[in-house]
C-alpha cells in the first residue's frame, strides 16, 4: 500500500468522524492528538488531518486518489468502523456510508453486509436493558462486588488479553470489536457493584477519563495501516494472523487501565472527581505497559485461535 493510499484512507476516516455533524472541540482535539501519535513510516498523519479540517481534501478528492480495489475496499471498511464506534450508525452516517460505497464503486450487497456486521458489533457491547445486581454496602460506605476480588481480577485481565489479541489480527472488524468489549467490561464491573449502567453512562465515563471512542479507533486502525497489517490483505474476514503492529500493547494497556479505574470508581460509590479519574487512568496505563510485556505471549497465542467470523457472539459471551 502506498503512502498516497494510506493518507487517502485516513482522510476518509477523518471525514467519516464528522459524518453526523461537526465534532466538539474536545472530540476534535482527541482525534488531532491521535493523528499526531501516529506519525511514522515517513507519513505525516497530523498534516493529513489538517488537510481535512481546512477542507483542502474532500471526499471526492480522497476517493479519486484511491486506485487499487483493495485500498478502496479497506477505506470503506474503516469508515464503517468509525461511523459505528460510538453506537450503531445514525441516519446521517448511514447516508455518508452509502454515498461513499457508490463513489468507491463497491458491490452494494457486500458493502451492505459489512455495514450490518459493524452495527451488530456496536450493539453487542452493552445490553439495551441493564438490570441491577446485588451488592453489599458495609458501614464504611465502600461497595463490594458480588463477583469477588479474584473474579474481578480475572475479568479485567481476560478482557485486556483478548483486546490485545484482537489488535494483532489484520481484520478490520477485529479492530472494531475492541471498544465494544471495553464498554461491556465496564458494564459488567458496574453491574457487579449494583449499578445498572447503560451505553450513554459508559460513554460519558470513558470521555471523563479522556478516552475518546472515535480517536481510539482511528489510532488503532492507523497503527495497523502504518504497520502494514491491514494493507496486506485489505481488511475483510479471511486473513490470518498479522504481524505485530507498531504498538501492539495499546489496546491491552487501555483495557486493563480502564478496568482498574472502573473497579475503583464503582467500589467507591462513584464519588471520584473527573480529575482523580484521569490521574488514576494515566497511572494505571503505566502499570499496564509493564504487565503487557509479561502477557504478550498469551495475546499472541489467543490471536492464533480467534475466529473473527464469530466476533458478535464473542462479544456477547464476554
Amino acid at each position: 500500500m502506498t503512502e498516497q493510499d494510506i493518507r487517502c484512507i485516513l482522510a476518509i476516516s477523518f471525514l467519516a468522524a464528522d459524518a453526523d455533524g461537526p465534532t466538539t472541540d474536545a472530540e476534535r482535539e482527541q482525534v488531532r492528538a491521535a493523528a499526531t501519535r501516529l506519525a511514522g513510516n515517513g507519513i505525516d498523519v497530523a498534516s493529513a488531518y489538517q488537510d481535512v479540517l481546512l477542507k483542502r481534501v474532500d471526499l471526492a478528492g480522497a476517493v479519486a486518489r484511491l486506485v487499487a480495489p483493495e485500498a478502496r475496499q479497506l477505506a470503506y471498511e474503516l469508515a464503517v468502523g468509525v461511523c459505528n464506534v460510538d453506537g450503531a450508525a445514525s441516519a446521517a452516517e448511514q447516508a455518508f456510508l452509502a454515498d461513499l460505497a457508490t463513489r468507491l464503486g463497491l458491490d452494494a450487497g457486500r458493502s451492505g453486509e459489512q455495514a450490518a456486521q459493524a452495527a451488530a458489533i456496536a450493539a453487542a457491547g452493552v445490553p439495551i436493558a441493564a438490570s441491577a445486581a446485588s451488592a453489599v454496602t458495609p458501614a464504611d460506605g465502600t461497595l463490594r462486588s458480588n463477583l469477588g476480588e479474584a473474579e474481578l481480577d480475572k475479568l479485567i485481565v481476560d478482557a485486556a488479553i483478548l483486546n490485545g489479541a484482537l489488535e494483532l489480527l489484520p481484520e478490520s472488524l477485529a479492530t472494531m470489536a475492541i471498544i465494544p468489549l471495553q464498554m461491556r467490561m465496564v458494564y459488567r464491573i458496574g453491574q457487579s457493584y449494583g449499578y445498572p449502567l447503560d451505553q450513554g453512562h459508559i460513554k460519558d465515563f470513558l470521555a471523563t477519563l479522556g478516552v475518546g471512542l472515535t480517536s481510539q479507533y482511528i489510532e488503532q486502525i492507523g497503527r495497523k495501516l502504518l504497520g502494514g497489517v491491514l494493507g496486506a490483505i485489505g481488511g475483510g474476514l479471511l486473513g490470518g494472523l498479522g504481524r505485530q503492529a507498531a504498538s501492539s500493547g495499546m489496546s491491552f494497556a487501555s483495557t486493563w487501565a480502564l478496568g482498574q479505574v472502573a473497579r475503583r470508581y464503582y467500589a467507591g460509590g462513584r464519588t471520584l472527581s473527573g480529575q482523580m479519574l484521569r490521574e488514576s487512568f494515566q497511572q494505571m496505563l503505566g502499570q499496564a505497559r509493564d504487565l503487557q510485556g509479561k502477557l504478550l505471549p498469551q495475546m499472541r497465542e489467543q490471536a492464533r485461535t480467534l475466529n473473527p467470523g464469530r466476533i458478535v457472539e464473542m462479544i456477547r459471551g464476554q
